[in-house]
């Protein structure tokens, strides 16, 4: 009569000394050496090698190990040559990057290399263009003729009024000149057409040197001591008016006038150098010294848009113009 032997023990898988160093590393060793249940284990697949420089846990190293079989001891890998150029590195070589430098995700190709670092591309040569430095208007037209004075005009940046401005107003009118008539600025019709006083202030001023003889296409050269219009018709702040009257002066040199008619508050007290009120410079003759050493009678009056706004006041407008003709 046989005995009843005792149920059997599931067996242990057996492991070799590399199985175990991989399964305590990821922290399955005690789960690893308990008996399986029935199902049997799931089986890893390894991971391809990336071909991208990532960073690796540990715990994702690719482990594979069957239900039964022992897995072979592979043989330590010689050591890799210092890599010729950057690229994508297996993980091994990263994670042996992370544990040897302290820095996860870059390739041992990088971090092993020699020699010194790869030098920057060039910059294109007109990347070290340097911007010429800017001329003071007042050298700039220095030696100028009228046509290179009237480009310069066109062309100036020298202050804020350039950014809204559509044409700069240089002016027109006979050269030689006898009479030179000075305004304030540009107003909005004068921006848009690149001349000094068209509009109804222009049609006003036409009729009044009319009267004493007078047009701009014979006798009379017509400017303003700013060439580009102010936003809205302000006055001009005292920078932009420092950087536009080498302009005037330059104008007044080469034209060589007999006589200069001053419009408007603003240009009178602008090219006389005074804070006088008009009422008090208008009705005598002034003088205004050039670079050369010459000296121009000057004459101010009202402003055609001032007199069309206070019709009363032509009479003294008349007056002014009536001064200016006598003069000799």
């Amino acid at each position: 009569m046989s005995l009843p032997t005792a149920a059997a023990k599931p067996a242990v898988p057996r492991i070799n000394p590399l199985q175990r160093i991989w399964l305590r590393e990821i922290g399955m060793e005690r789960l690893w050496m308990r008996p399986a249940p029935a199902a049997a284990r799931p089986v890893v697949v390894p991971q391809a090698p990336v071909s991208e420089p990532v960073s690796v846990p540990d715990a994702m190293l690719a482990v594979v190990v069957q239900d039964t079989a022992p897995l072979p001891v592979a043989p330590a890998p010689a050591p890799a040559a210092p890599a010729a150029s950057a690229g994508a590195a297996p993980v091994a070589e990263i994670v042996a990057s992370k544990r040897a430098n302290g820095r996860p995700g870059i390739p041992a190709s990088i971090l092993n290399r020699t020699g010194p670092p790869p030098r920057p591309e060039p910059k294109a040569a007109e990347d070290d263009v340097v911007e010429a430095p800017r001329i003071p208007v007042a050298e700039a037209v220095k030696n100028a003729n009228l046509d290179e004075l009237r480009e310069q005009v066109v062309a100036c940046t020298a202050c804020g009024l350039c950014d809204g401005r559509r044409h700069a107003v240089f002016g027109q009118g006979a050269t030689p000149t006898r009479w030179l008539v000075v305004g304030e600025a540009p107003g909005e019709q004068e921006d848009r057409q690149g001349h000094p006083f068209v509009g109804r202030s222009g049609q006003l001023l036409d009729a009044m040197l009319a009267a004493v003889g007078m047009s701009r296409e014979t006798d009379v050269f017509i400017t303003n001591v700013i060439k580009c219009r102010p936003p809205g018709n302000r006055n001009p702040k005292p920078e932009e008016i420092a950087a536009c009257s080498p302009y005037l002066m330059r104008q007044i040199a080469l034209l060589k006038p007999e006589r200069i008619l001053v419009l408007g508050r603003f240009a009178a007290q602008t090219l006389l150098g005074t804070d006088a009120t008009i009422g008090s410079l208008r009705g005598r003759v002034h003088s205004l010294k050039t670079d050369e050493g010459a000296e121009i009678p000057v004459i101010v009056s009202y402003h055609p848009a001032y007199l069309l706004r206070s019709p009363s006041e032509k009479a003294r407008a008349w007056q002014d113009l009536k001064l200016a003709s006598r003069m000799v």
